[in-house]
């Protein structure tokens, strides 16, 4: 009896540190994207058409991150959660293109070539991780992805606005379901190590991406 209460801590607690995750080092606490240069200001949409471009390269491409993650899952609550996820993502993927296509070409800027090669390593980065033998770590990665693309959805939103293309319902899974799913896998300490730790890894591929964008951002203004 007195151990019967032990999953319910830990899994409570695997929810709670993906969404700490996300909302202290995701894009949403980037200086880039909390600065407004994304929002606001004359560059604002040449910004925007700079990192639409770059996400496409990172994300827009099947199989991602969801689909290869989807091939890892064992259990049936796994399974439904990736379903879900990889359908709606589906959407999300066109979603992207759409913009990339009516926004025009990526926005002139040096070491076009460099930053090309920089998030296809990235990207090569993330397959690897969705790809991961280790329990728990390509869902940890999946789930952190689905978190912190709720904030990439609201600059790909604007994106849209302004060029007058109506966003479509995002439908990835929502918050309760999805810990909900982190709580269900989550029952043992080595499990939870790896869902967080391919949660930290996604998280930190896009840290650098919003780097590589401040970056070019700077390099427009100051040529």
């Amino acid at each position: 009896m007195s151990q019967s209460p032990q999953p319910k801590t830990q899994t409570r607690g695997a929810a709670e540190m993906l969404d700490t995750l996300v909302a202290s080092d995701g894009t949403g606490a980037h200086p880039h994207v909390r600065s407004g240069a994304l929002s606001s200001g004359p560059e604002a949409m040449r910004n925007l058409a700079d990192a639409v471009h770059f996400l496409c390269l990172l994300h827009g491409r099947h199989p991602g991150v969801i689909d290869n993650a989807a091939r890892k899952a064992v259990d049936p609550a796994s399974r439904r959660w990736m379903d879900e996820a990889a359908e709606a993502f589906v959407l999300e993927r066109a979603f992207l293109s759409k913009i990339a296509s009516a926004v025009g070409p990526v926005p002139s800027t040096q070491g076009q070539a460099q930053c090309e090669a920089a998030v296809a390593a990235q990207r090569k980065a993330l397959d690897m991780l969705a790809e991961s033998d280790r329990h728990g770590c390509a869902l940890g990665a999946a789930i952190a992805l689905t978190l912190d693309w709720r904030t990439i959805r609201v600059l790909l939103d604007i994106s849209a606005l302004r060029l007058d293309l109506m966003p479509p319902t995002c439908t990835l899974p929502d918050l309760p379901g999805t810990a909900r799913l982190a709580a269900t896998v989550a029952d043992t300490p080595a499990i939870e190590r790896a869902m967080l730790f391919g949660a930290q890894q996604l998280v930190t591929q896009h840290s650098g991406l919003w780097d590589l964008m401040a970056a070019r951002a700077a390099s427009r203004a100051h040529p």
